[in-house]
């Protein structure tokens, strides 16, 4: 609200001193409607009434410069004013409104000019809120856990508020109530006897679950707080014999990783035999494999399953299969066509290699935790080689020749070494900042796709990119295995941590991602990798009736002026293989397979061959696609006035503009991290183009949803968020919260 001011910015004019007509900061006076301390999460209001030096009321308004500062330490908040109203007496009163999200000591500046009000700073104590289920955890989580008959085993819950803040208790409040245990035998829903207590820690405010099983078998644990499953409470307990416990104990001792267990195989690519096949399981600190013998003595490799977080086991009740009487299970890691084994020591083999799996990625399957992992593997897998410094210098002009010429022959010791850069008729130290500037300018020349040794689907600056096999004649596959060193430069720098971490500078396709850390692609990827082929042919291949189409398993090529060049059988045969509805995820995974990787799988393998050499495959393993962009690029540094100036609006009511009111302010909240899973949920990467939000095509829209209440959704193909309406600012920032985090994992995107 503007209002005529009684006190100018300029110099009070003598009357004004003699009258006490202006605006004093020392007379002004703040309410804050709320005891301290208060609970993080509330909308907080406190008013703040302006006087003269007369001591009348002082009608506040625009130019007056108020400026309100909610921070703790470099944490800031941002605040909603309204000043003064349409009631002429409180003209000179102003609410403020904020909301805390973290726990902590808060200083409360209110300023006028370059003047601090009465009592300003004001400082506010703002405590965790009631443990959410939501993010309420398990500590190092696994989604099997493995323990003995007998023997008591304990889990460790960490009970946080819906803002991720660690939940503290009252000495008066019992800080295990409200949580439910669920132990049910695998294949029934009846509840298994078995001893279950929960106790808090005061030291580490986590609450211990300790469960403890008469008898060996295979269940399943749902947790759950005030009757909402915890965000990883859903998992599987295998309870092993004391014997076969040891026999696990001494598989994982073990040098000899030539484990293996007899089995019959009762499925595979997609079909169920009519008999069921003697195979053997080889478990080992990398794989598992199945093997079938041919005359007893000749070993035919089946397949080959990656020890990997992908890699899943589904448990099943031997009631399953009559006409066997061991328990079986599916193997399955969402590339490969599931595998379903019947296996006497199913238990034991599943228990092998869930200890197996703990081992290699440091013992939890958070991202947090096994990005730590890494960096401790990374660093202990170098430990021989020595961060010294190597002087390097090259071409600005001709930057990617001169720096592949710099490090042909480098062995992995100087791969290893600190980069000190010198540009060639530059003068001037390295102290870090030229190296940060070699490793964003060479990251450019290899991955913008201007310069064609990586390409994207379309044409504008925001796409994916991945290896281009229509490259220019002067790029070669050397180029590859250099661009795959240097992001092992970036993770080997990363693992060392402080002023060495280093970003790699790109926006990978999906599908590229999986393929780095060996998945096998399928169509979904096409949702984000190749947008336009997504809406013309895979969304309405799904959609529709395609027994109506002439569709075979081939794909046509075309050159620029729409002529066929080249028709390629997706399987063998496929031009006389017609697509029917049973088969057209089939087709649409083939078409998957050709298009985002067998047609470029040389560029991808000497990419590999690089990165490899300073990352161990097994390493990059433990992450999914969305991990791995986070630890190659990092969150990245977003500007929320950047934002605001480059976004398309999409409604006008006065509804909506009140929500986007309460969008901005959640948004100035957002840590990096939120603001990468933000991107990630509407544009499907947590990267943006290198001149910020003005070059994401089409623009980040922002929609009104004809809805009320529901959770937001997203369009990646249009980088559109669409918002539904609430009832109040608290509502909607936790909906949008929901939304980002859970929407980010997966496919889950609409």
């Amino acid at each position: 609200m503007t209002q005529p001011a009684l006190a100018p910015e300029a110099k009070h004019t003598l009357l004004q001193y003699v009258t006490g007509k202006y605006l004093l900061p020392g007379n002004c006076k703040v309410n804050f409607e709320w005891e301290d301390p208060q609970t993080v999460g509330e909308t907080m209001t406190f008013t703040v009434k302006f006087y003269q030096r007369n001591g009348q009321p002082y009608p506040i308004c625009d130019t007056d410069n108020l400026f309100v500062e909610v921070t703790e330490g470099a944490r800031r908040v941002a605040t909603l004013s309204e000043l003064g109203g349409t009631d002429p007496s409180a003209a000179n009163v102003a609410v403020v409104k904020f909301t805390v999200r973290h726990a902590g000591q808060y200083k409360i500046s209110v300023i006028i000019g370059s003047c601090h009000i009465h009592g300003s700073p004001f400082v506010k104590t703002f405590l965790p809120g009631p443990p959410d289920p939501n993010k309420s955890v398990f500590v190092r989580h696994s989604s099997t856990v493995v323990c003995t008959a007998g023997i008591p085993h304990s889990l460790a819950i960490e009970p946080r508020d819906e803002f991720n803040n660690l939940c503290l208790f009252h000495s008066d409040e019992n800080p295990t109530e409200g949580y439910n245990v669920a132990i049910t035998q695998i294949g029934s829903p009846e509840p298994v006897l078995c001893s279950v207590t929960l106790d808090y820690e005061e030291t580490s405010h986590h609450i211990n679950l300790q469960v403890q099983f008469p008898s060996e078998g295979c269940f399943h644990a749902a947790v759950s707080y005030r009757g909402i499953e915890l965000h990883n409470g859903d998992f599987d307990i295998v309870v092993l014999s004391a014997s076969d416990a040891a026999l696990v104990q001494k598989n994982v001792a073990s040098k000899n990783h030539n484990i293996c267990y007899e089995a019959r195989l009762v499925g595979m690519q997609g079909e169920r035999l009519s008999k069921p096949k003697k195979v053997f399981c080889y478990v080992s600190p990398k794989q598992l494999t199945v093997k079938e013998f041919l005359l007893k003595f000749i070993p035919k490799r089946l397949v080959t399953f990656r020890l990997c977080p992908s890699t899943k086991f589904h448990f099943q009740s031997s009631s399953n299969n009559n006409q066997h009487n061991h328990p079986s299970f599916i193997v399955d890691d969402g590339c490969q066509p599931k595998v379903e084994l019947i296996a006497k020591d199913r238990n034991v083999i599943a228990a092998t290699f869930i200890h197996f799996l703990l081992k290699n990625i440091g013992g939890s399957e958070t991202f947090k935790d096994k990005q730590d992992f890494f960096y401790h593997e990374v660093r202990k897998y170098h430990q021989k080689h020595y961060h010294e410094k190597l002087q390097m210098k090259v071409n600005r002009e001709k930057l990617l020749e001169s720096s592949m010429k710099a490090t042909k022959g480098f062995s992995v010791s100087d791969w290893c070494r600190n980069f000190e850069i010198t540009f060639q008729g530059e003068q001037g130290l390295d102290w870090g900042g030229v190296r940060r500037e070699w490793f964003e300018l060479t990251c450019a020349a290899l991955f913008d796709a201007r310069n064609s040794l990586f390409t994207s689907f379309s044409d504008n600056k925001q796409a994916l990119v991945h290896p281009n096999p229509q490259r220019p004649a002067h790029l070669k596959l050397k180029h590859y295995e250099f661009a795959g060193k240097l992001v092992g430069k970036c993770l080997y720098e990363s693992a060392l941590g402080g002023s060495y971490r280093q970003l790699v500078r790109a926006r990978f396709t999906r599908s590229f991602l999986a393929q780095i850390i060996g998945l096998r692609v399928h169509y979904k990827y096409f949702e984000q990798d190749d947008p336009d082929l997504y809406l013309s042919k895979v969304k309405y291949i799904l959609e529709h009736d395609v027994e109506e189409m002439e569709l075979y398993f081939v794909e046509e090529e075309y050159d620029k002026f729409g002529q066929v060049i080249k028709v390629v059988e997706l399987v063998q045969g496929g031009a006389k293989v017609r697509v029917q509805n049973s088969t057209k995820h089939q087709y649409l995974d083939a078409l998957a397979q050709y298009r985002l990787a067998n047609s470029f799988k040389d560029e991808v393998e000497h990419f590999l061959k690089g990165l490899n050499e300073l990352i161990p495959d097994n390493l990059l393993s433990i992450f999914d696609e969305n991990e791995l962009e986070l630890l190659l690029c990092g969150t990245g540094e977003y500007s929320v006035a950047d934002f605001r100036a480059h976004h398309v609006v999409n409604g006008s009511s006065s509804e909506f503009r009140r929500i986007l009111d309460w969008f901005w302010t959640a948004v100035a909240n957002f840590t990096q991290e939120e603001m990468a899973r933000l991107l990630q949920f509407t544009t499907g990467c947590s990267q943006l183009p290198p001149g910020g939000f003005a070059e994401l095509s089409p623009r980040f829209q922002i929609t009104a949803a004809p809805t009320f209440g529901n959770l937001p959704t997203a369009h990646t193909c249009f980088n559109q968020l669409c918002l539904p309406d609430y009832d109040s600012y608290e509502h909607f920032e936790r909906a949008l919260l929901l939304a980002i985090s859970e929407g980010t994992e997966g496919f889950g995107m609409i």
